[in-house]
């Protein structure tokens, strides 16, 4: 008994030595912040930064995993000078390069604000850290994206941050499972997110605005969801499901005044469109290409800037057309094959309700109220035109020109 209390003992007391006790090191207490983040062990620890101003002219480097750096809010500003490309900050393995598995675990990143100029690269790349956290972040102006996350494979989490004036998107992920992107800003980078090769995506509450692209791009992912967005003024497209996506809910998203479109469903299968308010998308609300099947699209409202008492909040012509009062409905492709639109609402619109610009099979119309469609079309034009020699229900829609009684 005692041999074995003695061997228990001293293997306890090994495991103990061989393991150091991550550090809490003050940056303001060192020559630079590359110094600072030299000084955690390999175990890691926690680098606070205080307020100040912090130019660099190349990147910082954080190589350790267990990693937490906090500054003091928009105070601590890390100020990106480089102009041959670089980001401000790289997360990263050190033996990445010679070990193609090595991975760092749990850096997080919290309370500080990250800025550049058009000709440096991302505010922040990270590469291979698992686990990885972003929160209260600002990142702005870089010439490359916000945040760049490649193959942090396992849940990456980002929340109360806010990315600006980037040239490339806000947050950029390749690659990655159980994402939870929450409560963040975007405003006037090129496109907003990009998700691809990736799944279990989890976009909720944010507010996206003002992009020079588009909102949401999401290609070979599956098994997501994007609800309670509010997407606003892109000059293209508010999300984009591309390249096999699949398993994928959008739900109860404000998309409001694209130039492009509202939803595009370039390649995507199994997807779920429900609860969405699309108002002012210019060329459709929806559309569903020939590459996309068996989709349902339900409960949701596709409207102008009719406010009540035959009055709209926005005039029918205007110097610009992001002046202009517009509402589209729902695109549908040649060749799309199955595809559900149910229960929905189409009113106020430029174009039709519904409309196919080829032969489509297995489509069901059914119980949507359709109201002051067609408003730039030829008189008597129909609101649900669907190409002849389609296979289409088309069943207990209420549309306010039919003379029918129940």
């Amino acid at each position: 008994m005692k041999s074995i209390f003695c061997f228990l003992f001293l293997s306890v007391v090994g495991s103990h030595a061989q393991t150091a006790t991550p550090v809490t090191v003050d940056a303001g207490k060192h020559p630079s912040l590359q110094a600072a983040f030299d000084a955690l062990p390999a175990t890691g620890g926690l680098v606070t930064i205080p307020p100040g101003n912090y130019e660099i002219t190349e990147p910082l480097r954080v190589k350790t995993a267990e990693t937490r750096i906090v500054g003091s809010g928009a105070a601590t500003h890390i100020i990106n000078k480089n102009e041959e490309g670089a980001p401000a900050f790289i997360l990263r393995p050190p033996t990445l390069d010679t070990d193609k598995k090595a991975e760092l675990w749990r850096v997080q990143m919290a309370d500080l604000r990250v800025s550049g100029n058009e000709k440096s690269g991302d505010g922040i790349f990270a590469e291979g850290i698992q686990e990885i956290y972003f929160e209260g972040v600002s990142v702005d102006h870089h010439g490359g994206h916000g945040i760049h996350m490649v193959h942090c494979t396992e849940d990456p989490r980002v929340a109360d941050c806010i990315f600006t004036y980037n040239k490339k998107s806000g947050i950029e992920i390749l690659g990655g499972h159980d994402i939870v992107v929450n409560a963040n800003h975007f405003e006037e980078n090129w496109d907003g997110l990009r998700c691809i090769d990736a799944f279990n995506l989890c976009m909720n509450g944010n507010n996206i605005d003002d992009h020079l692209g588009n909102g949401v791009i999401i290609e070979n992912t599956y098994g997501s969801v994007l609800s309670g967005n509010m997407i606003e003024e892109c000059n293209g497209t508010a999300i984009i499901l591309d390249r096999d996506c699949y398993g994928i809910t959008l739900s109860a998203n404000v998309i409001a005044h694209h130039l492009k479109g509202g939803i595009d469903l370039r390649d995507a299968c199994g997807c779920t469109l429900s609860a969405n308010t699309f108002v002012l998308a210019h060329e459709f609300s929806v559309r569903v290409s020939k590459d996309s099947e068996r989709n349902t699209i339900s409960g949701n409202t596709f409207c102008n800037t009719y406010i009540g008492a035959g009055k709209d909040k926005r005039p029918a012509e205007a110097k610009t057309p992001m002046g202009i009062d517009a509402g589209t409905g729902v695109l549908i492709e040649g060749g799309v094959n199955g595809l559900i639109l149910n229960g929905n609402t189409f009113s106020g619109l430029s174009t039709a309700a519904v409309w196919s610009t080829g032969v489509v099979k297995n489509v069901l119309v059914t119980s949507n109220l359709l109201m002051d469609c067609g408003r730039k079309l030829a008189k008597k034009s129909a609101w649900l035109s669907v190409a002849p020699k389609s296979t289409v229900l088309l069943k207990d829609n209420l549309d306010e020109t039919s003379t029918s009684e129940p």
